[in-house]
């Protein structure tokens, strides 16, 4: 009898157990896309439950077209703030929109205003007792005619470099690791990455597509491998509860 009673405790006690949420924040290239049995777009967060148990749950708060400053004035931030609790992480990697001079409701400073945003999303996480994971932006497909992948994101991923290294903040640098997935396709299997497709070649979109920025789902789930990948080798210790329920 006492040895059924410890069997239906130990069960109680694991359905019970809290679990750990994984918060996204981020734009299109991170965040989860209608209609994923036929749209061929997927964000790498879109893909990134299937890698770990279901004591991690991963809400991706990411979304098409923000950049640091239109999430945070449109109160998403705040949303997902609010919700954070003791042992949450926060997944952090923004600049593809902040780049976009032409916008005054996205476009940041790099070393302004972009900084900034960081380290409030850096701060607040904190202040709740969660832990806040940055990082760079992933590489756009842009080969030159000599086939040499060209950098497109300027200052930013320097700037995120900086906030993590003052901060101690854990730290993936998904430019430079998108960068050698880029190069090691090549200018041309790396389309397999992203959203490039003849008219009539697929039924999703009715004209010819060119997309080498947004990924396709296999470029997704290799960058979701590469982020698991460099979870699952940090030494930081603050990273032990995401690296116990990586299957």
């Amino acid at each position: 009898m006492k040895y059924y009673l410890l069997i239906i405790f130990m069960f109680s006690m694991t359905c019970f157990a809290q679990k750990t949420t994984v918060y996204c924040i981020g734009d299109s290239t991170m965040a989860n896309k209608k209609d994923p049995e036929n749209n061929p777009e997927h964000g790498w967060a879109q893909v990134l439950q299937s890698f770990f148990t279901a004591n991690i749950v991963i809400e991706n708060k990411a979304l098409n077209g923000r950049s640091t400053k239109s999430f945070i004035n449109e109160k998403r931030w705040d949303s997902v703030c609010k919700k954070l609790k003791k042992g949450d992480y926060v997944f952090i990697e923004f600049g593809h929109n902040d780049e976009k001079i032409e916008d005054s409701t996205r476009y940041t400073n790099p070393h302004t205003s972009y900084r900034y945003n960081l380290i409030r999303f850096v701060k607040e996480s904190r202040e709740k007792g969660a832990i806040p994971i940055l990082l760079t932006s992933i590489a756009r497909r842009n080969f030159n005619e000599k086939g040499v992948l060209v950098p497109t994101h300027g200052d930013y991923p320097l700037e995120t470099r900086l906030v993590a290294q003052e901060y101690k903040v854990p730290f993936i640098d998904l430019e430079y690791y998108t960068e050698l997935l880029e190069q090691s396709y090549g200018p041309e299997k790396s389309k397999l990455l992203h959203l490039h497709f003849k008219e009539g070649e697929n039924p999703f979109y009715k004209t010819a597509k060119d997309d080498d920025t947004h990924l396709s789902l296999k470029g997704a789930t290799e960058i979701a491998q590469i982020v698991v990948n460099q979870i699952k080798i940090s030494e930081n210790p603050l990273l032990e509860k995401l690296q116990k329920g990586i299957k």
